[in-house]
């Protein structure tokens, strides 16, 4: 057989994914990342993944929104063998993990599951569940920013990183809460299938950007939104509306009609934030708008969000974001350039996600 004839071997075979839920699942928690692997394919269209939902029960999974999901199996239908086969254990957020967290018969599998495990997975509150199987002792992780601290509290010897979006150690990935899982998803798919099918994904499911998992859960509108004092309130849409304004603590503290010291410990009371911190925020999310909607010079935004030079915005973007304000660009361009064809309601399949790439 000549050269040209010879046949590219086939890829290789899909990778056994397994989601385990429980009564008190998170819906888009279970189908966001779940939608996203399914979705994946391999050049010659074959799916990539082969997913199946678990539970301690096999049959109906009450979610927090009254949707049920079907679990396949439970877990003492599950042979060691079959274990031995998952590519990727995936443990679901939701109010109920609070109570799962107690569950031994739960918490045993997860361990069972986890070892031979290539990844494991959580997806918001799923990480107080693989740390309460200790799986997730003397690693870095994260979850959604309001179970945090209780995080922090109930398993000292977990690293939590309550900023960020995602937070991979070793063969174990956490992440923030709904579409944070999404982001993580996108980022398994990259790892495995490359960075094409995970813009392709993304493009496909109208996910603007690609989010590093580094980058922050938290923006100054986000905070400004719990602000009740209307005098804060006030203080907070300046703020956002006036990056380049004298935004120090005794500018907005005069703003408000406070004492400094009052205005500095109202404001972390109401925001969570310091009014420096806030103010860095409300630049960075300024910035970000302009890096991604314009081609201004990088000394040019930082100057319009209100940084001053370039080298104080650099190191912001790095600290909450975990990328250059460069490479924050590069993303978007590379969205932007990969985006958004018009698809007719005719189409259906992943046909057209492979046409793209």
């Amino acid at each position: 057989m000549s050269a040209k004839q010879k046949k590219t071997p086939p890829p290789a075979a899909p990778r056994c994914v397994m989601m385990v839920i429980y009564d008190g699942a998170q819906v888009l928690d279970v189908a966001g990342p779940v939608q996203l692997l399914s979705a994946a394919t391999f050049p010659d269209g074959r799916a990539a993944y082969e997913i199946e939902l678990v539970a301690e029960k096999p049959g109906p999974v009450a979610t927090t929104s009254g949707l049920l999901l079907m679990a396949a199996r439970g877990f003492a239908d599950i042979p060691p063998a079959a274990l031995r086969k998952i590519d990727t254990l995936m443990v679901t957020g939701g109010l109920g993990s609070r109570v799962e967290m107690e569950n031994r018969h739960l918490l045993a599998f997860v361990r069972a599951a986890a070892a031979p495990a290539r990844r494991v997975v959580s997806i918001c509150t799923g990480a107080v569940i693989l740390a309460a199987a200790g799986l997730l002792d003397g690693r870095r992780a994260t979850t959604h920013w309001a179970y945090a601290p209780t995080m922090r509290r109930r398993f000292p010897k977990v690293a939590v990183e309550e900023d960020a979006i995602y937070v991979r150690d070793g063969k174990f990935w956490t992440s923030a809460g709904v579409t944070a899982g999404m982001d993580l998803a996108l980022a398994l798919v990259e790892e495995d299938l490359g960075r094409e099918m995970a813009l392709a994904l993304a493009r496909h499911h109208v996910m603007y950007l690609m989010r590093p998992g580094g980058q922050s859960q938290f923006s100054a509108q986000l905070a400004a939104q719990h602000v009740e004092d209307e005098r804060l309130a006030r203080v907070c849409a300046f703020v956002i509306e006036n990056p380049r304004a004298d935004l120090t603590v005794p500018a907005l503290a005069a703003r408000a009609v406070m004492s400094e010291r009052s205005f500095a410990r109202h404001f972390v009371a109401e925001t969570g934030f310091t009014p420096a911190q806030f103010v860095e925020r409300a630049r960075l999310d300024e910035a970000c708008r302009r890096l991604a909607n314009g081609d201004h010079s990088l000394d040019a935004v930082s100057a319009d969000a209100g940084f001053g030079a370039a080298e104080r915005m650099r190191r912001a973007f790095i600290r909450h974001l975990g990328v250059t304000p460069g490479r924050y660009r590069e993303r978007f361009r590379t969205a932007r350039r990969d985006a958004p064809r018009t698809f007719s309601p005719l189409e259906t399949g992943n046909a057209h996600l492979h046409s793209s790439l």
